[in-house]
């Protein structure tokens, strides 16, 4: 064995069920997708709900596979979406299992990298011997991803990535989850900011793939509502500094300021921001701005705050009351939406093996091509010819007190935006 393929192995993690303890899954069986419809209208029969308690799985596991960003850059949102997966599939042993086979994940660390990504996936699929996969996290492991399980004919349901690039590349067997990363800030250009009367804005980026989409669309939204975008600009991956940026936007004095970030950069340009007295009447930042950490890390700096989110807590989804118990008890802390996403990940996966009553790539590809069905997300899954989703329902939420409110759209809202944002100078 080479010492690369040794590394891999150290920092392989291979999950099973008696690694977790019981009390996290007792409501795993009822936590299932009893509800949840096919495209042909019909109760998947391996998820119906049942009184009759299920017989333990046996025979020879279905192995599924994946690499999650738990290093790296992203490693501490990445963590959110594999202990997700872990929640699934102790509750799917619990429950009966798979096809009533038990279900095995074997999931390795990527360390945020695409190239490392891809190569795991390439290991995945031909050295492992994994019979499905699901997708790692962020949107450029995703990308170099989807050319290994394409060309190895495996379906991927992508539950931690949505730059709509992964879905213009006329893959067969690339599936969304969540909206796409340009619509992200749609909500917060179209409605919003033009409710407030802003009429400038600012971006602010990082340089890779998802947080270049999201920049894009939000320009493209601000065309679209009459807002003049007065600076555009990307900063380097893993960026320590953007003060030069930001003492621009801080000459130019914009009424909107919209960061395309991961969670390290939307706490350094927040500070950065309080730093340099830069003052726009409305912060929106992607990805970081929904999580918890943001908060945790910030504290009242994080206060008025927007941005995209793709599930909280408080919406009543089904099965959502009880996957949030589920995982708070197993992991002892609050999931977002990261969690919540590569959980309908699962579930979807789940509903498409069980209507093909079959592990069979192909036919698992055909079912996810077809179903429409309900998670624990807003909306229901489904996707276009091209695999990209569209039934999903994105958020925009704020931060008030400590608090994150919905604040968009107006039907799930469950708290009143709070605009415009105090001049740091002046805040409590």
């Amino acid at each position: 064995m080479s010492h690369q393929d040794r590394a891999e192995d150290r920092r392989r993690v291979a999950f099973s069920a008696a690694r977790f303890p019981r009390r996290a899954v007792l409501q795993g069986a009822a936590l299932g997708l009893g509800g949840a419809l096919s495209a042909r209208g019909r109760v998947p029969a391996a998820l119906a709900q049942d009184a009759t308690p299920a017989a333990p799985p046996t025979g020879e596991p279905i192995r599924i596979g994946a690499s999650v960003s738990t290093t790296g850059s992203n490693g501490r949102t990445g963590l959110y979406q594999q202990e997700a997966y872990l929640l699934w599939q102790e509750q799917k042993n619990a429950a009966g299992g798979l096809l009533g086979r038990p279900v095995e994940l074997v999931i390795y660390d990527d360390q945020s990298d695409p190239t490392t990504g891809a190569r795991l996936y390439e290991r995945l699929l031909t050295q492992d011997g994994v019979n499905l996969v699901l997708g790692p996290y962020s949107s450029s492991v995703t990308q170099a991803v989807a050319q290994i399980t394409e060309r190895y004919g495996q379906p991927l349901l992508v539950a931690g990535a949505s730059a709509s690039e992964i879905w213009q590349r006329g893959y067969l067997g690339v599936f969304g989850v969540y909206s796409i990363a340009d619509d992200y800030f749609k909500d917060i250009v179209l409605t919003i900011a033009p409710a407030q009367g802003y009429k400038s804005a600012a971006i602010l980026y990082e340089d890779t793939l998802f947080p270049t989409s999201t920049a894009r669309g939000a320009a493209a939204y601000c065309g679209q509502a009459g807002i003049e975008v007065v600076v555009n600009e990307k900063y380097p991956t893993k960026a320590t500094d953007v003060s030069s940026v930001l003492t621009r936007i801080r000459d130019a004095d914009p009424d909107l300021l919209i960061g395309g970030s991961y969670l390290p950069d939307a706490v350094l340009i927040t500070r950065q921001a309080k730093e340099l007295g830069v003052n726009p009447r409305l912060f929106a930042f992607s990805v970081g701005a929904a999580q918890p950490d943001f908060v945790e890390t910030l504290g009242a700096d994080a206060d008025y705050v927007l941005g995209p989110s793709m599930w909280e807590p408080e919406i009543e989804t089904p099965g959502n009351v009880a996957f949030l118990e589920a995982y708070r008890a197993m992991f002892d802390r609050e999931p977002d939406y990261h969690a919540a996403t590569g959980y309908a990940g699962c579930q979807i996966l789940e509903a498409a093996v069980a209507n093909a009553g079959s592990i069979d790539p192909e036919a698992v590809r055909t079912e996810l091509a077809a179903l429409e069905m309900p998670t624990i997300l807003p909306g229901v899954y489904k996707v276009d010819e091209r695999g990209q989703q569209i039934g999903h329902i994105p958020l925009t939420v704020q931060w008030q007190d400590d608090r994150k409110l919905i604040v968009a759209p107006a039907d799930l809202a469950n708290g009143e935006i709070q605009l415009p944002t105090p001049p740091w100078d002046q805040r409590g």
